[in-house]
This record gives structure tokens, sequence and C-alpha cells, in this order.
């Protein structure tokens, strides 16, 4: 399923699914941060909860998020990794210890700045699931991503970070599945190639 920011005022995700679908009860398996928008999996019972539990452990997982930054980072693509310690008010650091690194592959393209009020957009790619791993990992990058006020990127109407694609095997069947964004001024991004490598 696909979310989008909500007003925290409202019912919670997990019970404006059960209304939708109309389920007495549905197990979260794996998290986005409240600022990031994109493809979440419930699961319907706990046997398949525990086995996507299982998958996601076992970083049987394929996942694959977008964001847009503005200013110059410094790389263009590659890894970013590191230990990631607690800083101040629920913020994260990234430190340059390698004892238990977050991991981050990523690539970027540049786009019209004055279009879309970013400069590049990233293809994330997380090889691990630590608490806001993108988020810090672009601010090291030197590059905060656009409308993310907690790593003070730059000024926007939403945080243009989106979980666009996973990809796993499900009892033998391989499923991928993506959603695009539908909120926000984000590039057109139906011809990206997720199997691929942007190409800056």
């Amino acid at each position: 399923m696909q979310i989008e920011q909500n007003d925290p005022q409202t019912l919670s995700l997990q019970q404006q699914v059960q209304l939708q679908f109309q389920l007495e009860q549905i197990f979260p398996v794996h998290r986005l941060d409240k600022a990031t928008s994109g493809l979440v999996i419930f699961a319907k019972s706990s046997a398949a909860a525990a086995e996507f539990t299982r998958l996601f452990s076992e970083k049987q997982v394929e996942k694959r998020y977008i964001a847009l930054a503005n200013g110059k980072p410094k790389k263009k693509q590659g890894w970013i990794k590191g230990d990631m310690a607690k800083g101040r008010n629920g913020s994260w650091l990234l430190q340059r210890s390698m004892n238990n690194p977050a991991q981050t592959y990523f690539q970027s393209v540049a786009i019209d700045v004055k279009k879309y009020h970013a400069n590049r957009l990233y293809l994330l790619t997380p090889k691990t699931g630590k608490t806001h791993q993108l988020r810090v990992a672009m601010k090291s990058n030197g590059v905060a991503i656009l409308g993310d006020e907690r790593y003070k990127g730059d000024n926007a109407e939403r945080c243009y970070l989106h979980a666009l694609w996973l990809c796993f095997n499900w009892l033998g069947e391989q499923v991928e599945l993506h959603a695009f964004p539908t909120q926000g001024n984000w590039p057109e991004l139906h011809q990206l190639d997720l199997t691929n490598e942007l190409t800056a």
C-alpha cells in the first residue's frame, strides 16, 4: 500500500488501512519515517507477519527510494557507510567507525533547479534498515533532503523522500511493487529503470 504524509490529528495509517479494507487486525512488518511517503507493507495474519519479519531480518527485501536535494554533493554516486549514533533531539549522526554500519548505495542525476527547486534527483538503495538512515546519509553527503526540517534541508512543502520500489520472494513467487509519488513537485519518473543504475 502507498502512503503519503498525513495530518497527525487523523487516524493512524494502520487504522486507515483496517477501515479501508474492513480488516479486524493487521500487522505492521516494517516502517517508514513519518516524513517519508511511499510503499509500506502490512500483513493480514501473524504467520505472514513472521515470514515478512524473517525476510527483512535476512535482507531478502530489496528497497529503492527517491529523494530530491539542492546543493553540491560530496560525491554524485557511490556508497555511504558508517555507524549511527544518537544526536540531539531525536536526530542521528553518521560516524566514521564501522562496527555495525548503516550502508546505502546511491546514484544521482541533474534536474532543472528552476522547475523543481532542487538540482539533483537521487535513487537510494539501503542495504541496512537503520532509523533515519537515508536522511542521515544524504546529510553526510553534504545535501540534506529537500524539505527535511530535522536535518536542515532547504524549505519545501514536504520532505522529498519517497519509498518507490520493493522486491521480494513470497512463497516462491517473485514480487515487485512500485508506487510513484502523488504529492509534491517531482520530476517525471515513469521512465525510471529501477533495475539499472542512474547515469550522472
